[in-house]
């Protein structure tokens, strides 16, 4: 960020009021310094303890790069030491309001000591940084984690096997500073707002997930039945019976995969043969893990492009079933989607996928894609699966797995309570990523002194 506009700058007028510093075009009034010379200089930026020894119960907490995350401390699982080890590390021990920083593995996830952890100690993979009293924290913490910070300290990083930020680079590293302690206030002030908002969306996102899972597992396996479906005509409530899924809503039946489903011919094509003018678009088993649950929106996703010389394999149609083969671990063996509003499009499914159509439309549309999220198919696909370090499930094995199939009626209305679920998750999961661009934005714009906050209003 800023060294890049330092170098765009030189062969631009600087806007008047601001000067160019060695990391770029800052306001007149503001500074740069090395860290060392805002910290106390009785407790100097410095690592913490080298051996904390066995873990000793009531001693002292200590605290490890894992500990560090998302800008906070997670006391959840800190190691502890000895009272004596500990002192013998004492300008370590931590003060409410100090700043911490991790010197390998997580480069940029700073955070700031609070009253839980005021008293505790760091290990030797994490710094602390002492603030003088005239710089405000948050505002420090803000800076070290910005894009620009976070590559300029990952460049500064050496050694072989292990590489680390040394604690000279680090105390020679320039920090941008406004002159006086309440503009960093203010600055500090509104992009922590904006983390706790980030925070507080991270947070709802996980319990509607939480929520959302749970009743997957109730109305996909007629443990709970929708009102509507819940009775005999005569108002009797229908029973339960056994089968190869466990008990099972006695008006339900159970099919196999290859029962329900034709597997038609996929693209052998690896992400190297993709590009952005081809004619074809390309759905990559590794996109089926990492971006879509349960259903695929063509008339909405940008999908990857292939040209079309390069395959020969189905097209897809709507309600298909993109079934990806393969995983490293068993939570995404037998990941699915199933693809809708696909209009002119020309799809095909890529490597290591299986495409299912639904041969007799024995399922709903919209129902399928949830097939693989239901707890007891998950439990026979993962006892099918075959692998050391990439596991997969082999088609005649999926041919026998077994599915419970309701009414059409009732499947439709399933998938549409948990597709209104996926919808609100989208909705809070896109709202959370503009919450996230725009801290970027702002980062670039006050950290830079480009923007000026009107300090009158935050006093």
């Amino acid at each position: 960020m800023m060294e890049n506009q330092s170098k765009m700058q030189c062969d631009k007028p600087i806007p008047a009021g601001y000067k160019l510093t060695e990391v770029g075009v800052i306001p007149e009034d503001w500074s740069v310094e090395p860290l060392t010379i805002i910290t106390e200089p009785k407790r100097p930026i410095s690592y913490g303890i080298v051996q904390t020894g066995p873990s000793v119960a009531n001693g002292v907490p200590c605290i490890r790069v894992v500990d560090i995350s998302n800008g906070k401390i997670q006391t959840n699982n800190l190691i502890t030491t000895s009272e004596k080890i500990s002192a013998s590390y004492r300008r370590t021990i931590l003060k409410k309001g100090d700043v911490i920083i991790p010197l390998r593995g997580k480069v940029g996830e700073i955070a700031i000591v609070d009253k839980y952890t005021h008293g505790a100690n760091l290990t030797r993979g994490v710094a602390l940084i002492a603030l003088k009293k005239e710089y405000d924290s948050r505002y420090v913490r803000q800076y070290l984690s910005c894009k620009d910070s976070a590559d300029r300290l990952l460049a500064s990083m050496n050694g072989s096997a292990l590489q680390e930020i040394t604690i000279a680079t680090l105390r020679r590293f320039p920090i941008v500073l406004p002159s006086s302690l309440k503009e960093q206030f203010t600055i500090g002030n509104v992009l922590s707002d904006t983390d706790s908002l980030i925070t507080v969306l991270e947070q709802l996102i996980i319990k509607k997930q939480a929520i959302k899972t749970a009743t997957m597992q109730q109305l996909l396996t007629g443990r709970t039945r929708l009102p509507q479906f819940a009775k005999h005509p005569d108002g009797t409530l229908k029973g339960y019976k056994t089968s190869e899924l466990g008990k099972l809503p006695e008006d339900w039946t159970v099919l196999t995969y290859g029962e329900i489903f034709d597997f038609l011919s996929t693209s052998t094509n690896a992400r190297s043969d993709l590009s952005h003018n081809g004619e074809y678009g390309y759905i990559h088993y590794g996109d089926i893990h990492t971006k879509w649950n349960n259903k695929l929106d063509a008339s909405f996703v940008e999908l990857p492009k292939i040209s079309k010389k390069l395959v020969s394999s189905s097209f897809l149609e709507n309600g298909d079933v993109i079934m990806a083969d393969a995983s490293e671990d068993y939570s995404g063996i037998g990941k699915s989607i199933e693809v809708c509003n696909i209009g002119n499009k020309k799809i095909v499914a890529g490597l290591h996928t299986y495409l299912l159509r639904d041969k007799c439309k024995q399922l709903s549309d919209g129902y399928r894609g949830y097939l693989h999220s239901n707890v007891n198919v998950k439990k026979i696909i993962d006892q099918l699966a075959t692998g050391m370090k990439v596991f997969g499930i082999s088609k005649n094995n999926l041919l026998s797995v077994p599915v419970p199939v309701p009414s059409k009626q009732e499947q439709t209305a399933i998938a549409t309570i948990l597709s209104d679920m996926d919808a609100e998750l989208t909705t809070l999961e896109e709202k959370l990523a503009k919450v996230h661009d725009l801290k970027q934005g702002m980062m670039q714009q006050l950290l830079t002194g480009r923007m000026r906050l009107p300090l009158e209003q935050y006093a």
